[in-house]
């Protein structure tokens, strides 16, 4: 009698995680986004540990988020998952200003962005 259940978002040997209200403008989350792809996941959080970008911390911990996931939620086999895609989104902007010379008025723009990473389990080549 209940509702029926929800179709799953992506493919059986796939699993995802999202992070949203990241405190950094897309362009430069994306440059971390782009160190990961295609990856295998150890590599690319080894990758991510050792950056000196400030947001690859929190691309970290949505990875792991998503090895979990599958790790848990679809039963895929840790040590075969490959990063399959890594994107990234547009969020809300703050407007802030500062007051300038001449009864002018300075724009700033503090942009949130959101990362998904999608992480996808490969069968290995002998």
């Amino acid at each position: 009698m209940g509702k029926d259940k929800n179709p799953r978002r992506v493919a059986d040997n796939e699993a995802m995680a999202k992070l949203r209200m990241l405190r950094t403008s897309p362009q430069k989350l994306n440059l971390v986004a782009q160190l990961i792809r295609g990856k295998k996941v150890d590599k690319a959080l080894a990758d991510l540990t050792f950056s000196k970008k400030r947001i690859s911390d929190d691309v970290k911990k949505c990875l792991q988020s998503a090895i979990a996931n599958a790790e848990n939620n679809h039963n895929l086999d840790v040590d075969d998952l490959i990063v399959a895609e890594a994107y990234v989104g547009k969020n809300l902007t703050m407007k802030r200003g500062r007051p300038r010379a001449r009864g002018r008025f300075g724009k700033i723009v503090k942009p949130f962005s959101e990362l998904t990473i999608k992480v996808r389990q490969v069968e290995e080549q002998a």
